[in-house]
């Protein structure tokens, strides 16, 4: 009986020593599993629409990014583009300054031609523009007939299109993947707003040719010869 007791108790010791020796390590492996979800947390991509909603002036240019796709242009381009996106946002005011009726007589294309043309593919910060070469390429394309040029100065930025001529007024957002400046005029691409401008030109000289001179001095001679009959004749 005692040879079974001297037994049992050792065996209860052994235990112990077991399970003492095996909790310590237990407790830091628990600890690094919550590194690994905290890094894979998803980055939340910059939401273009959401910005310029928040700073409440452009409601116009949100309706033509909605209406053309090109917010979900924008999302995908931020979230895959290494190089950033750069966007002159034109005011509503901007909008005011147009023909009336304007927008309605584009095109779904030249729509989407006119959102692109505000935006250039890659980031640029305000002292970026002095060292830029003109011209821009934008998303809508780049050539003759779609220039973006820009000039810096030490307290503005000028752009030009050959049709447009502003400033920035402003910085609405930026980090180092994408910047949004405000402007206070449209920028108007010769490919779908120049396409007018010749055919109107030469009418304004077609009407000012000078057919009254010509004809005026003619009248005196015809009316002379009459005037000297009748005087013959009361003579």
């Amino acid at each position: 009986m005692k040879q079974q007791s001297i037994s049992s108790f050792f065996i209860f010791l052994l235990f112990l020593h077991c399970t003492f020796a095996q909790s310590p390590a237990a407790a830091p492996a628990q600890a690094p599993a919550a590194t690994p979800t905290q890094a894979a947390a998803p980055h939340d991509i910059t939401n273009v629409t959401k910005i310029l909603e928040k700073d409440g002036h452009f409601t116009i240019f949100i309706r033509l990014l909605r209406s053309t796709q090109e917010e979900n242009h924008l999302f995908s381009a931020l979230n895959d583009s290494s190089t950033g996106l750069t966007i002159f946002a034109p005011t509503d005011s901007a909008f005011s300054e147009l023909k009336s009726g304007t927008l309605n007589t584009l095109s779904d294309g030249d729509k989407s031609e006119l959102v692109k043309f505000h935006v250039v593919p890659t980031f640029l910060s305000t002292s970026q523009f002095q060292t830029v070469s003109n011209p821009l390429g934008t998303w809508a394309g780049t050539g003759s007939r779609l220039p973006l040029n820009v000039t810096s100065y030490p307290n503005s930025v000028n752009i030009t299109t050959g049709l447009t001529n502003t400033s920035l007024s402003g910085t609405v957002y930026t980090d180092n993947q994408l910047a949004i400046y405000k402007i206070e005029k449209d920028l108007l691409p010769k490919d779908i707003f120049a396409s007018n401008a010749p055919a109107s030109a030469p009418e304004k000289p077609a009407k000012a040719v000078p057919a009254a001179n010509v004809e005026s001095p003619v009248a005196p001679v015809d009316i002379y010869p009459v005037q000297f009959g009748l005087c013959i004749i009361m003579w």
